[in-house]
């Protein structure tokens, strides 16, 4: 089962979406007011539905707004059929289109595929605190950017975020990264913290806080 928000204006199409994709098991969260989305919390959310053509703040402007905020799937439905106006969507980072009139079996079957895919993509990935982590290709990304992390610093960080909210002394840190047979000293993860905390520091993140006397933690 998999939560989805949908987004319309009319009344009508919301409570169609619901028993189109009640029928997969999935969970419907409908909204008629698109000003109401921009302070709601997305994380529970696995896809979007959008409507474009909306009063008020229209679709386009809507997923312009959250789109960073959002780890999920995007889906417009509209009936706007022109090339520069898919292409305008896609751009303020929608990751499909769904055409008006469309059929409900069309409908379901994008809705599944693009949670299929995300959900192998999740599989690989992680994100916590603003920062995404790539656990096949040992990367981290905030904002869309690649963290200049070292090999090192990378493992620091995707120790202490799979293990959020618990604090670890220097030394099981270091034991944990670097493996019991290293040769070094664990004062050096309070260099490698450091210069971690600098990187962050410059997309506006701080998720790695000190615990006097004992150690880090990921917040």
């Amino acid at each position: 089962m998999a939560r989805i928000l949908a987004v319309d204006d009319e009344q009508a199409m919301l409570q169609l979406i619901r028993r189109v994709l009640e029928k997969d098991g999935h969970a419907c969260t409908l909204v008629s007011d698109a000003a109401a989305v921009l302070n709601m919390n997305f994380s529970k959310y696995d896809l979007i539905l959008l409507d474009v053509m909306m009063p008020g703040v229209d679709g386009f402007s809507l997923c312009r707004q959250i789109r960073s905020r959002v780890d999920c799937p995007i889906l417009f439905l509209t009936a706007k059929t022109q090339e520069n106006d898919i292409v305008q969507g896609l751009g303020f980072g929608a990751d499909d289109y769904i055409t008006k009139p469309f059929g409900m079996a069309e409908r379901r079957a994008r809705v599944n595929a693009h949670l299929r895919r995300d959900m192998r993509e999740k599989k690989n990935s992680f994100s916590i605190s603003g920062v995404v982590f790539q656990l096949n290709a040992k990367e981290a990304q905030a904002d869309g950017q690649k963290l200049p992390f070292t090999k090192g610093e990378y493992e620091i960080c995707e120790y202490l975020a799979l293990h959020h909210g618990q604090t670890f002394p220097r030394e099981q840190i270091y034991e944990a990264v670097f493996g019991y047979d290293a040769e070094g000293d664990s004062s050096v993860i309070s260099s490698h913290i450091k210069n971690i905390r600098a990187k962050l520091a410059a997309c506006g993140l701080s998720p790695i806080e000190t615990v006097w006397g004992v150690g880090y933690k990921w917040v």
